[in-house]
């Protein structure tokens, strides 16, 4: 598939309104499942000694939680904003 105008512009509108999301959202729920995955992951490493940790694997699973630092939304703006700008500077499909 050939990268065009159209979809250089919607990659970049894309990631211009997810840097405008993370610069709103102060911290971020991950849902069970995914905490669950990550717990599993976590408790496969620390098995991964010569003892193994029980302690961890009884209880439910507590949902995680994720604060993205401030820079990586004016990150996420600033490369949308290029990706766009320079979608507006190709010539037009077809033409």
């Amino acid at each position: 598939m050939e990268m065009n105008r159209n979809s250089w512009f919607m990659i970049g509108l894309i990631v211009l309104f997810l840097g405008i999301q993370f610069r709103l959202v102060d911290t971020l729920v991950i849902n069970e499942k995914a905490s669950k995955i990550l717990a599993e992951r976590s408790r496969a490493v620390a098995d991964s000694g010569d003892f193994p940790n029980f302690l961890a694997s009884v209880g439910p699973t507590p949902r995680k939680s994720i604060k993205p630092p401030p820079w990586l939304g004016f990150a996420m703006i600033s490369v949308g904003a290029v990706l766009i700008l320079h979608s507006l500077a190709m010539k037009k499909p077809g033409g």
